[in-house]
């Protein structure tokens, strides 16, 4: 790959590999109808994966007593954050017209992050097959059987493994240990310590590498591979982790009918999603793009030092180039955010119906948790920041407006969602920590 031609021919690159804030709107993006064929799945794929999600409710609730007030349904708040927006538009000197929420995954019970809605997906899928098949459980069944001695016992003759940054591995880890599965998740150099210190209280096997996320996955892989009782859950390509997150899109229209909050052409709705290797953004998009349709406009927002979803879908290349191709170190303190090659299926499959991508420097991420912080009193992981510079980002784009036949009324009743992807268990040292990186 001779890199100066693709600089060449990709300017946007020049400006990836000075690690200079970006913002791009995809000209290709288009509608859910023409795009769908993309995706390779279906709506009925993700109401699949909702039914299954409600068979386990029982059981959840049962395991899992922080989830009991909701009867089982692994579920985050949604608020509105008016004194952020302020903030924001006096930060960027650009007015915010419409309305400014957040979606609190960060708080989502069991694992804290984002990774609650596919990781322990995945898991459950995996343990519904292997009881249905022993004959432990039918569909039909009070899903609480899964707690009896005789499933523990199947559970424990399997093995799961996932390579992972932090949330991931804290998800399909705490499910999987719960259920009675021996569980290894292959930890990268930037996971943080008290993640895997919580995973080995689980009872969870710890393999860390000195190496980023790329080489932990591969590794983690390669150990499943040798082992036929080992189920590897692959964050790049699995389309069972992918149908989780899209749950979310019917979740949050529910959440928005109870609130009285239109999405229509009147009333567009922008959502910013912060973007690692791309299976949770993807995922959630794709279930906003089915709950939504063509009123929904979802961006995707990286870390200025590993823009590695931007860079795949800009040059057409996907997985077929990394951010180091660049020269480009994916060093940053956003640790679910530190992947240099992103997800060719998500790539792939989202290309046109991902509107924008943005990039941030941490620094940027560690000042808006202060703000966040100050303003509303929400503590949440750097990662979880990146996609709150959208809304000025988007309305400071006439060009990218215009294309969409959004004037200034329709802006005036436009909902901005920043997706909170993470921090709802991060110990009270380490949130100081961050909150001290944050200028005044």
């Amino acid at each position: 790959m001779n890199i100066q031609n693709l600089i060449e021919r990709h300017p946007l690159l020049q400006q990836l590999v000075a690690l200079q804030p970006v913002t791009w709107f995809n000209p290709e993006a288009t509608t859910l109808s023409e795009a769908l064929p993309d995706v390779g799945l279906t709506a009925e794929d993700v109401a699949e994966a909702s039914a299954r999600l409600a068979r386990f409710a029982p059981y959840l609730a049962e395991a899992f007593p922080e989830t009991a007030e909701q009867r089982g349904i692994i579920e985050s708040p949604l608020r509105a954050i008016p004194a952020m927006q302020t903030a924001l538009s006096q930060r960027y000197r650009q007015p915010l017209p419409g309305q400014l929420m957040i979606k609190l995954d960060s708080h989502l019970p069991i694992s804290g992050s984002i990774k609650a809605r596919g990781g322990i997906y995945e898991v459950l899928t995996y343990a519904e097959a292997l009881a249905l098949e022993a004959g432990l459980l039918r569909k039909e069944d009070d899903y609480r059987e899964l707690l009896q001695p005789a499933c523990r016992a199947l559970f424990g003759r399997h093995r799961i493994a996932v390579g992972s940054t932090g949330n991931l591995g804290l998800s399909i880890g705490i499910m999987s240990a719960r259920l009675g599965f021996d569980v290894t998740v292959h930890m990268s150099a930037d996971a943080r310590a008290w993640k895997k210190a919580k995973l080995r209280e689980h009872g969870v096997t710890v393999v860390e590498y000195e190496q980023d996320y790329g080489v932990a996955v591969e590794q983690g892989r390669k150990a499943a591979d040798a082992d036929p009782q080992c189920r590897f859950i692959d964050d790049e390509n699995s389309r069972t982790l992918f149908l989780g997150y899209a749950v979310a899109g019917e979740r949050l229209k529910a959440q928005f009918d109870q609130a009285g909050i239109r999405v229509d052409a009147d009333h567009p709705l922008f959502v910013y999603l912060p973007c690692g290797v791309g299976g949770g953004p993807g995922g959630v998009a794709f279930g906003l793009k089915l709950a939504f349709g063509d009123h929904v406009h979802c961006v995707f927002a990286e870390p200025t030092h590993s823009p590695c979803m931007v860079l795949g879908v800009h040059t057409g290349l996907h997985d077929g180039i990394a951010v180091q191709d660049l020269g480009i170190d994916n060093l940053t303190a956003a640790d679910g955010l530190a992947v240099g090659r992103p997800s060719g299926f998500v790539g792939r499959a989202m290309a046109r119906l991902i509107d924008g991508y943005l990039t941030l420097s941490d620094q940027e991420m560690f000042d808006l948790l202060g703000l966040l912080h100050h303003h509303e009193g929400l503590a949440l992981e750097p990662s979880a920041l990146a996609g709150m510079p959208g809304p000025a980002r988007v309305c400071a784009n006439a060009d990218y407006l215009a294309r969409l036949k959004i004037g200034a009324e329709q802006m005036a009743q436009a909902t901005h969602l920043v997706w909170a992807t993470g921090g709802g268990m991060v110990p009270a040292p380490e949130m100081a920590k961050y909150l001290a990186q944050a200028k005044a």
